[in-house]
């Protein structure tokens, strides 16, 4: 783990960078979240397929504001780059390890969650950084060692309350922050909050995009 402090920044949904020493990752900048939200990235995670967490647009933007800006991805997505970043893409999986811009990165799960059983299941891979925080993508994947900052994926259409408090309770983070938020309504919100944080076991909180937090 990296000894210099490491902030969190919740941006738009799904995505969030981490930024200490001078250095940027960012997680998942798909078509939810800002414009910018790879723009000026050291590394970028994806964890799968789906547009809302992987726009080529917005994963271009970032690329090419930091010419030495690379990615890690799973094979879905890194076929779809890698021709026009050769040698910046790079394809990863399920108990992979790897350093992105000085993080430690290690790759967790490997399926996207059922759907509907009629729908075809997409691959999806989870990242664990520095040891201590881990953005599952559209999983509810359980790393098999500990979590300290759990990016909880808080309402998706593959995923219920009741899923999503167990999900936090077995992988016993010391917190959650909910990510997966965009179509969560400011009407529902209490009522997630108030659920998850007393029944998940886990200090719970949600960011607006652009708040921070130090880890």
């Amino acid at each position: 783990m990296n000894a210099s402090p490491v902030t969190l920044i919740k941006k738009a949904h799904s995505c969030v960078r981490l930024e200490g020493d001078g250095r940027t990752l960012v997680i998942d900048p798909g078509g939810f979240s800002e414009d910018d939200a790879a723009v000026g990235a050291d590394a970028i995670l994806v964890t799968h397929e789906h547009p809302d967490h992987f726009d080529e647009g917005r994963l271009r933007a970032g690329l090419e504001s930091n010419p030495a800006a690379q990615v890690w991805t799973l094979r879905s997505v890194a076929e779809q780059l890698s021709a026009a970043f050769p040698g910046r893409v790079h394809t990863v999986g399920h108990g992979d390890t790897f350093s992105a811009a000085g993080f430690d990165v290690q790759v967790h799960g490997e399926l996207h969650a059922v759907i509907h059983p009629d729908i075809p299941r997409i691959t999806n891979i989870g990242f664990l950084v520095d040891g201590s925080v881990f953005h599952p993508g559209d999983a509810l994947t359980v790393p098999d060692r500990p979590v300290d900052t759990l990016m909880l994926p808080v309402m998706a259409p593959w995923n219920k309350i009741s899923e999503v408090i167990d999900y936090v309770r077995e992988v016993a983070p010391r917190r959650a922050i909910d990510v997966h938020d965009a179509l969560l309504t400011d009407l529902a919100r209490p009522i997630y909050d108030r659920q998850i944080g007393e029944l998940g076991g886990a200090d719970h909180g949600r960011m607006t995009p652009g708040e921070a937090t130090r880890l």
